[in-house]
């Protein structure tokens, strides 16, 4: 059964081309799928859509994305704040943006969990814990900023933060590409690793046809805006 279905979507800024033309793609069941293509092809605007979070004059102007068959595109900002983190969650690029740098990145996984399961802060706390464990860092390291960090265990934080309230689908978007090629290896057999213990399907964005190779049940090819 597929969890992700996106059929002839559209999408464009204002009164441009379209970024993405009559795009349709599907992700089944605790399945990897890649996009691969140029920059500037679409790949992030199409990921973007099914969160919600497209840029400024963004719009999906033609087709559906459907999640467990549901209609996102039809879904109110509140629906879709409860959606994000708890049933899709997305690991963005670059490590570095994506983390708040004056927050501890214990508190930073703790407050993702407190927002979405609505759960003690004493609980939150031992979570984000065994989500750090999950992704191979010391617990101990907790109180300890994002400069602490190098680039791979960066990156690891930010997929703690993504799965930790167990999402169905994860949306990640280029996710090695600031890593070096020890470290990518590294995350991308934790991500497949984490695949299996957790049973999240995944819509990986990736340059690197070798992870595709290594870790991806299907391929979708994106040239200027079309699968």
């Amino acid at each position: 059964m597929d969890i992700l279905n996106i059929e002839n979507c559209t999408i464009r800024y204002q009164e441009q081309e379209a970024a993405v033309e009559h795009v349709s793609l599907s992700v089944g069941e605790q399945e990897i799928v890649s996009i691969v293509g140029e920059s500037g092809s679409g790949k992030t605007t199409l990921i973007r859509a099914i969160l919600g979070i497209l840029p400024p004059g963004g719009t999906v102007t033609e087709g559906k994305i459907l999640f467990q068959g549901k209609n996102i595109l039809e879904l109110d900002e509140t629906s879709l704040q409860k959606l994000r983190g708890t049933e899709i969650a997305m690991i963005f690029q670059d490590p570095i943006t994506a983390l708040n740098p004056v927050i501890t990145v214990g508190e930073q996984i703790a407050e993702v969990i407190r927002l979405h399961e609505k759960c003690s802060r004493a609980d939150a706390e031992r979570k984000a814990c065994a989500m750090l464990e999950m992704v191979g860092i010391p617990a101990e390291r907790m109180g300890e900023y994002p400069h602490q960090f190098s680039g791979g265990m960066k990156q690891r934080v930010v997929i703690a933060i993504a799965l930790a309230c167990s999402p169905e689908l994860l949306l990640a978007d280029e996710p090695t590409t600031a890593l070096d090629v020890t470290i990518q290896a590294q995350v991308l057999t934790m991500m497949d690793d984490l695949k299996r213990k957790l049973g999240t399907a995944m819509l990986l964005i990736t340059h690197d046809l070798g992870v595709v190779a290594e870790i991806c049940d299907k391929v979708a090819i994106m040239y200027a805006g079309e699968i």
